[in-house]
């Protein structure tokens, strides 16, 4: 069959061998190796006790983490998937959006593998590979994907691969940052909403009122939510907290997950589709997973919960977007950038077009 014409990309599900991938776009390092729809293997290093000491991600300690940590998390996901270096069929990298500089950090290191094997490379958006993580329980377009996460919260109608169009987005705050908010009001430590989430499990949600009204329309807000804890919490001396803080919490996490639900299964109704998905690291909290499905088995709806490995920031979810995305073919890709926010990526001026190189001789 007759390949593209020189210098236009080709789809990476087009490859026959696999990719290897890499996220940096947070304070997790990941490496995986895929192929199509198959994880072969994924590795991911944690900076959570790093960044423990300070109460949250510090962007400037998280990439030079993740330069320390890269090179050994690569050798051990290649060593886990038992490939080689001569097996692979492109590199997939995490673009944006994200922390730029730890972005950074892997945009050149996946650039600097796949110029040296001569390798086409896949720029993945962030949000397409969480939504993309759901692929691998073997679901098929179109559905609805709750995205959430310490920095997004929308409702993504997923149309064919990860092509989606943004359905509702938050109009204050993510989620994630609503639940890590909450955990520091409570005293608890981090990451916050892991934590909060399981206090939550030994609470009574009945204990406090916490206000459940939504913004009218699809989007989502979190603000007035965060606000309503910490004047509950001022307003009870610290004895009567200590006795009550799971109780408040449990409180607090279903006037979150109540949102969460409701909006999404509305999206879906008016969408008209039967399939509900949801991607991000709150995807991984147990009382939206529970309410969730709970909530779908009543409507009669398709649910596809990712497992908790790839719910969190990881880099086998970007081979699973890569899949459907294009490559770059070698070495077009030397020019390109990595971006923080969606808006920048529109903005960006295009990559300029190098002159093409001469092939360099084959390595030793």
């Amino acid at each position: 069959m007759t390949g593209p014409p020189s210098g236009v990309p080709e789809p990476a599900a087009a490859f026959a061998g696999p990719l290897l991938c890499l996220e940096t776009s947070c304070d997790d390092t990941s490496a995986a190796v895929v192929r199509g729809r198959e994880v072969l293997s994924s590795i991911v290093s944690s900076q959570n006790e790093l960044h423990a000491q300070f109460g949250g991600v510090v962007p400037e300690v998280a990439s030079r983490r993740h330069t320390e940590l890269l090179n050994e998390v690569v050798a051990a996901a290649m060593a886990a998937a038992g490939v080689g270096w001569d097996d692979l069929a492109a590199v997939a990298t995490t673009q944006g959006p994200g922390l730029i500089g730890a972005l950074l950090v892997g945009l050149a290191a996946a650039k600097t593998i796949a110029y040296r094997r001569r390798l086409p490379l896949v720029p993945v958006n962030h949000i397409q590979g969480h939504i993309a993580a759901n692929y691998a329980l073997g679901v098929e377009a179109p559905f609805v994907c709750l995205v959430a996460s310490g920095g997004h919260t929308l409702l993504a109608v997923v149309e064919k691969g990860v092509a989606y169009r943004v359905a509702a987005r938050t109009m204050d705050d993510a989620a994630g940052e609503a639940f890590d908010k909450g955990a520091r009001l409570l005293g608890l430590g981090y990451p916050g909403g892991r934590e909060l989430d399981l206090l939550a499990a030994a609470g009574n949600a009945r204990f406090v009122s916490f206000p459940r009204a939504v913004p009218r329309g699809r989007d989502f807000s979190f603000s007035g939510l965060k606000t309503a804890l910490l004047y509950d919490l001022r307003g009870r001396d610290e004895a009567e907290v200590e006795a009550h803080r799971a109780d408040i919490a449990a409180s607090y996490q279903a006037a979150i997950v109540h949102q969460l639900v409701e909006k999404t299964v509305a999206c879906t109704a008016g969408e008209g589709l039967r399939r509900v998905a949801i991607a991000g690291g709150v995807a991984a909290n147990a009382g939206l997973r529970r309410a969730l499905t709970e909530r779908c088995e009543a409507e009669g709806l398709q649910l596809s919960l990712p497992p908790l490995s790839l719910c969190t920031d990881n880099a086998a979810m970007i081979g699973l977007a890569a899949g459907f995305l294009p490559a770059l073919p070698w070495p077009t890709y030397l020019d390109l950038d990595a971006f923080a926010s969606d808006s920048e990526a529109r903005a960006a001026r295009p990559a300029r077009r190098r002159p093409r190189a001469a092939r360099p001789a084959a390595p030793a």
